[in-house]
């Protein structure tokens, strides 16, 4: 049997200051708390290999800069799916 729980104090606190009129119970709450979550970690994953992207490219343009073409390319190739075409 799945029983319903109340709001704690904390989330109830939030939930009026906010100037919501919806009450939701914990189990609810709790759901919801853990997709926003998983969407804040996917959001950070994804920002995160956008700047090792932004690295690698920045670290092969000085490497071609500095007439060392292999090293540039190796960078480059370092993860190919994120390769600019």
């Amino acid at each position: 049997m799945t029983e319903k729980k109340e709001l704690s104090g904390l989330a109830r606190q939030l939930l009026q200051s906010s100037g919501a009129q919806t009450f939701f119970t914990q189990t609810e709450f709790d759901e919801a708390l853990v997709l926003a979550r998983a969407e804040i970690m996917q959001v950070a994953i994804e920002t995160t290999r956008q700047a090792i992207f932004i690295e690698r490219q920045a670290c092969a343009d000085l490497a071609s800069e500095w007439k060392q073409e292999e090293l540039a390319e190796a960078i480059r190739n370092r993860i190919p799916s994120q390769r600019i075409q």
